[in-house]
């Protein structure tokens, strides 16, 4: 796999040896729109690359479809608690549009670490739910959320529709609507 330079330029610096390293690992998987990455229930066992299309990670409630994460390409995602603690996910990772990913099982990821240490360097990743702590945790007004995904995320608003982005965003599309009107 070519890409192995790409994908771990995301997280750090690899030497030649440990990109080689992660391609042997690394497994290839195609996705149909809606197609299921991760069931709510199971236990996450992977992380992802998200090489091409775009996933959403979503909690079913009584009133439908939460929207937990959006996901789009060149980005890493899982379900990080259910990774790291290696409980039930509580949440689902669907395919937004036809995609392409590169899985790392735990299992391969451990070995990877055994051999070299570089591959610590993961541990960044755990850091992307800051994102949405950040989000959430600054009590930003609409536009404020907006922005800040426009900035961190901007290919969110292209791939995403209103209404997915209002449920990440946790507001109304109605608002939502209004502060795109006054871009």
């Amino acid at each position: 796999m070519q890409l192995g330079k790409e994908i771990l330029s995301t997280i750090g610096h690899f030497t030649g040896n440990e990109i080689s390293l992660f391609n042997s690992k690394a497994v290839l998987r195609q996705f149909t729109k809606n197609e299921v990455l991760l069931k709510e229930g199971e236990v996450c066992k992977s992380f992802y690359f998200v090489i091409s299309g775009s996933f959403f990670q979503y909690r079913t409630q009584d009133t439908g479809e939460v929207i937990i994460d959006l996901h789009t390409e060149n980005e890493w995602m899982f379900n990080q608690e259910s990774l790291i603690a290696q409980l039930p996910s509580q949440t689902s990772i669907k395919a937004f549009s036809k995609s392409e990913v590169a899985e790392i099982s735990l299992e391969s990821f451990h070995g990877l670490c055994a051999a070299s240490q570089s591959f610590l360097q993961f541990g960044r990743l755990f850091n992307q739910s800051k994102n949405r702590t950040f989000i959430f945790d600054n009590s930003l007004t609409p536009t404020e959320k907006y922005d800040y995904i426009k900035k961190e995320k901007p290919d969110l608003v292209k791939v995403f529709p209103i209404k997915m982005i209002a449920s990440f965003l946790k507001i109304a599309p109605e608002t939502l609507s209004r502060v795109r009107a006054n871009y």
